[in-house]
């Protein structure tokens, strides 16, 4: 299987391949009033105009400044496309199913659906993150509220490396 990974805070993630669309750049971004704070605004992709979610805000992590490695991923959910914007994108990964533990049963007991497991790579822990429950618009207030209660699997990660 196939993943892009990326960087939140020090932490690394992944997404599975066939969610992506592509990664650019960020663009200019089009702020837009009374959204979420997870939500950067929208941007224009080639005539498509694209909402850019936030993943530090969407999983309650402290801010940070954009720099040169800062990405923007863009990913299909279902008929939607949405641009995530991250702190950088590391490489291709290629995770043997065997490699995968599911995510602990205390993770998924608040509602994280969202992660779908974890790899321990050479370089550490990967939380492998399911882009259709996470960036489901219908189920981002939740996403954020699970993170905003610390049920963030940041901490959790960060101890068994």
């Amino acid at each position: 299987m196939q993943f892009v990974g990326f960087k939140l805070a020090d932490q690394m993630y992944a997404f599975r391949i066939e969610g992506i669309q592509e990664i650019v750049i960020p663009d200019h971004v089009t702020s837009m009033p009374q959204v979420p704070d997870y939500v950067e605004g929208v941007s224009n992709l080639r005539g498509t105009i694209i909402p850019i979610i936030n993943l530090r805000r969407l999983l309650d992590l402290d801010a940070q400044s954009k720099s040169e490695e800062t990405r923007t991923i863009v990913v299909n959910v279902g008929s939607r496309t949405i641009g995530c914007t991250v702190d950088a994108v590391t490489q291709v990964i290629k995770i043997s199913p065997k490699n995968i533990q599911p995510a602990p049963d205390i993770v998924k007991a608040d509602g994280a659906a969202y992660i779908s497991g974890f790899a321990k790579l050479d370089s550490g822990l990967v939380i492998l993150l399911d882009i259709a429950e996470l960036l489901d618009p219908a189920k981002l207030e939740h996403v954020r509220e699970v993170a905003r209660r610390g049920s963030s699997i940041l901490s959790l990660s960060k101890s068994e490396n």
